[in-house]
């Protein structure tokens, strides 16, 4: 067992109070101990464009990367003149077999509705005028019309677009022609039975076709017009664009090959020749080809085409005149209509005079267009029987209006011997079927040629520009190999 010492508890001579260390002045926060150095700051990246910059503008200061550019920007240029040509090529290769196949051939059937039509009319007033018993072949020209225009109305529905102006027109068109041959058979029969009020369902009938169907086959006449201008509008411009690109082509290839010369003193590096000639053929055949196109379209139109409005306007106006010299003998003063001076005339006489003023003019201007024998004669037959026709509608008119109405009627339908105007519109309509038939080959012979001229001219361009820009790769590449 351990005791503690006894005796005084202070400590010995000697010993002080332990004191804390002396702690030099300070004069700020302690100092941390020093760590690593931090990083520098890094450049901002660049974008993958300027370092393809840098390295393109690094390799154009040799040589091999010069020449390799060269042939990079050939191949470019070569390959865009060829794309460019094939869409241009194709964009009016098909407009203009638009125009042969597809537009003008609808304007066309459109006019023959309109021509159906009218004749339609006219054969049922001429029926009507004839008494109960109606000629047999007044009948069936009549019968013959309503099919025509039947048939075409279908074939101009197929070729229509749904929801466009020539489909509500063409259901227009449709809805009507039942409506007329409705009222055209109850005249018939009213008239058979001698009872006046066929006469009524006739004017009736009249007033449809005048006011209503033939107002919708002109709309759809016009429409039809304006597709083919149209058509003829994007097949006719030059291509412009390729055009350009291929005169830019052949300018780079011999300034390459020129420089090739001056460097090597070597006259022709084949790949480049031959990249020249593949495009200059390319560019001869683009301007070549076109013109001779241009030129056939526009001869279509021009001897063609406008001569076509011109006779369909022509023989749908002689149609409506006898239409109306008809119903003026059926209606007998019925229908009157007061003129700008006072004076009151019969509403179907004057629409008869302003029709064979039209016929006048259309056939001055129609021998104006026509360029040959074959299309200038049937055209002074036409003026010659129309002539006629106006001399001998002063007679009939003569006799209606002192009150000889049989008179009349023998001078507007008799029978030959009594020199009736049937036998002068006959001439007239038969004369215009002929010219408008020769119109119609001219068209098609020259619309033929100019989309000729255009055929194999897109994949041609495309063939050959892949043919040019693999020659001055390989023209360039042969320049490459002395390098290595």
């Amino acid at each position: 067992m351990t005791y503690p010492p006894k005796g005084n508890s202070t400590a010995p001579p000697g010993w002080g109070a332990p004191t804390m260390p002396a702690v030099p002045p300070q004069s700020g926060p302690p100092v941390p101990p020093p760590g690593p150095a931090a990083p520098e700051p890094r450049p901002p990246r660049r974008t993958a464009f300027a370092e393809g910059v840098d390295r393109l503008r690094a390799a154009a200061t040799t040589e091999p990367g010069r020449l390799r550019i060269i042939g990079a920007v050939l191949a470019l240029l070569v390959i865009a003149f060829g794309a460019v040509t094939a869409w241009q090529m194709t964009d009016r290769s098909a407009a203009a077999d638009d125009v042969l196949h597809s537009s003008q051939p609808l304007s066309a059937g459109a006019a023959d509705i309109y021509r159906s039509l009218a004749d339609a009319n006219t054969q049922a007033s001429s029926g009507f005028l004839a008494g109960g018993q109606e000629p047999a072949d007044s009948r069936k020209q009549y019968e013959a019309d309503i099919r025509t225009a039947a048939d075409k109305l279908i074939t101009a529905a197929a070729s229509s677009e749904p929801g466009s102006p020539s489909a509500d027109t063409i259901a227009k068109l449709n809805k009507l022609l039942p409506e007329y041959k409705g009222l055209v058979e109850r005249a018939r029969a009213n008239n058979r039975l001698g009872y006046p009020l066929g006469g009524a369902y006739l004017r009736y009938a009249n007033d449809k076709m005048q006011h209503q169907m033939l107002p919708a086959a002109e709309k759809l006449y016009t429409t039809e017009n304006q597709r083919l201008n149209s058509d003829y509008a994007d097949a006719k411009p030059y291509p412009w664009a390729a055009i350009g690109l291929g005169v830019l082509a052949l300018g780079g290839l011999f300034w390459a090959q020129r420089r090739n010369y001056r460097r090597t003193n070597r006259v022709l590096n084949q790949g480049l020749a031959g990249a020249t000639a593949a495009s200059a053929v390319v560019l001869l055949w683009l301007v070549v080809g076109h013109s001779v196109a241009r030129a056939g379209l526009e001869e279509s139109y021009d001897h063609g085409v406008r001569s076509l409005h011109v006779l369909n306007d022509a023989r749908i106006a002689s149609l409506k005149a006898r239409g109306n010299e008809n119903l003026t003998l059926v209606s007998r003063g019925a229908e009157t209509r007061k003129l700008a001076n006072g004076d009151t005339v019969d509403a179907f006489d004057d629409d008869f005079n302003k029709q064979m003023g039209d016929l006048t003019t259309g056939l001055a201007k129609a021998a104006s267009l026509a360029d040959d024998k074959a299309g200038a004669d049937p055209v002074k037959a036409a003026t010659a029987n129309m002539k006629e026709w106006k001399s001998r509608h002063k007679v009939a008119r003569k006799a209606d209006d002192s009150g000889d109405y049989q008179g009349a009627l023998d001078k507007v339908i008799g029978s030959t011997a009594k020199q009736p105007t049937r036998v002068c519109f006959a001439g007239v309509d038969s004369s215009l079927e002929m010219a408008i038939g020769h119109e119609q080959s001219e068209f098609k012979q020259a619309a033929s040629d100019g989309r000729g001229a255009m055929t194999g001219l897109a994949l041609g361009a495309a063939v050959l520009a892949v043919l040019a820009a693999a020659g001055a790769v390989l023209g360039i590449g042969r320049r490459l190999s002395e390098y290595r």
